[in-house]
């Protein structure tokens, strides 16, 4: 099951390592935009509202999973790289304990916590209840959430990214079908919604499990690798941590600067909301090659091959800024045609979209660069770097700089648009700084 990524051309094997991560991210941004599009073929406003506001939730806490989850990827892939089966086993085993704990926790926690939930994120009274019970339905899968996330992480840890990205298509699939069974004939509103997809999780993470326990691996589970050893699972979450808090964190500052955007009319609300939709389309592939470069700078520094995994840090890099170079100067010239695709009978929001979307744009080139130096110090186990990094950027640039200009240049959302760049670039620069210091010192795990 495991795949050997420490031979053979670097830049191969991240263009095929990436690829499944990029198509894997691109439908779970489907997943939660089909629910979306379902709901509003058969329902009101205030269900449509409901399902968008509960997806929100749900993507939140899933980045949060995600990003947990990437200590057990990272420590794997180090034992994996060092030929190492019993390590591994000992990491699948204490990554399993640590996310069962964690699920029973969040389950709990976030039943409890539902409804007051729903009123902070200021859901309209209309959606409340809609909302609240698609939060709930959605809450009680948790583990099967936590569940498909851990199994995924393992399967990456161990080479492989094109496994979980054939589970997350099924399970896409099955959403889809069961929001029109659940929504459109027995018109079960938000919570049919909710109901898909925790089945459709449900079934991933049956399916996940089936290759896995037929594998042939060398690595062998036994009752004492789920015993919490305590340098393993501290290693999971030294990494995990600072990730899902990063992530986390750069979620929350999304909301709050699209709260600015509420705050100057609908208008503004409107062009803030349809450009982030855009923009997190573009993120993809650096969010992809983050969690690709995580996964094979690991498995090279397990390999004691620190040159391939700078050579990793560096192909990565090259083809998202390539990419994020080449976004930055053609949404200079079509952003008015793709915001028409979403808004035709709004001029101005159409004319403000636009000025957001091109200065807004530039940040795909930015954030390729400490998208993947993130990745390159998850996998050297200094998660804490880009956890840091995030932090100084968005309490000291992001969200003052969305403020600020929202106050001085009432009459544009230019400037606004310059405040994710500015905070990227803040990023970069610290990113490249911390490189520098690191890049003769070699990562110790055991």
């Amino acid at each position: 099951m495991e795949k050997n990524l420490t031979e053979g051309s670097v830049f191969k094997n991240i263009v095929f390592f990436s690829l499944p991560f990029l198509l894997s991210n691109f439908l779970q941004t489907l997943y939660g935009m089909a629910d979306l599009f379902i709901a509003g073929q058969y329902n009101g406003s205030e269900v449509i509202s409901a399902v968008s506001i509960g997806s929100q939730v749900m993507h939140m806490l899933t980045v949060i999973i995600i990003g947990l989850a990437m200590g057990g990827t990272v420590l794997l892939g180090q034992a994996v790289g060092a030929k190492n089966p019993k390590r591994a086993a000992k990491v699948i085993g204490n990554t399993t304990i640590i996310f069962v704990i964690f699920s029973v926790a969040s389950l709990i926690l976030l039943q409890l916590i539902c409804r007051p939930l729903a009123k902070l994120i200021q859901t309209p009274a209309e959606s409340l209840d809609q909302t609240v019970l698609y939060l709930r339905i959605c809450f009680a899968g948790i583990p099967f959430i936590v569940a498909y996330n851990v199994i995924a992480s393992i399967y990456r840890g161990m080479g492989d990214s094109k496994t979980p990205m054939l589970f997350i298509a099924f399970s896409c699939v099955l959403n889809i079908l069961l929001d029109y069974l659940f929504m459109g004939v027995l018109g079960m509103k938000a919570g049919g919604a909710a109901i898909a997809t925790v089945i459709a999780q449900t079934f991933s993470v049956i399916i996940s499990l089936i290759p896995m326990l037929k594998s042939k691996s060398e690595i062998k589970l036994t009752k004492e690798d789920f015993k919490l050893e305590k340098s393993v699972s501290t290693g999971i979450m030294g990494i995990g941590v600072p990730v899902a808090c990063q992530d986390g964190f750069i979620q929350v500052s999304f909301m709050i600067i699209t709260a600015i955007a509420n705050t100057r009319g609908v208008e503004v609300s409107a062009a803030v909301g349809i450009v982030e939709k855009i923009i997190c389309f573009l993120f993809l592939i650096p969010s992809s090659m983050l969690s690709a470069i995580s996964a094979l700078a690991a498995q090279n520094i397990g390999a004691c091959k620190l040159d391939r995994a700078k050579k990793t840090l560096f192909f990565g890099t090259a083809i998202a800024a390539g990419f994020g170079l080449f976004f930055a100067i053609l949404f200079q010239f079509i952003s008015e045609p793709v915001l028409l695709l979403f808004v035709k009978d709004e001029p101005k929001v159409v004319e403000l979209g636009v000025q957001y979307l091109r200065a807004y744009v530039t940040d795909c080139f930015f954030a390729a660069f400490h998208f993947c130096f993130s990745g390159y110090f998850c996998a050297m186990g200094k998660s804490i770097i880009s956890f840091m990094h995030n932090a100084i950027s968005v309490v000291f640039f992001r969200i003052p700089g969305a403020y600020l200009a929202s106050k001085i240049w009432p009459e544009t959302l230019t400037p606004m648009g310059f405040a994710a760049p500015v905070g990227s670039a803040v990023s970069m620069l610290i990113c490249v700084i911390a490189y520098l210091i690191l890049r003769n010192k070699t990562p110790k795990f055991e």
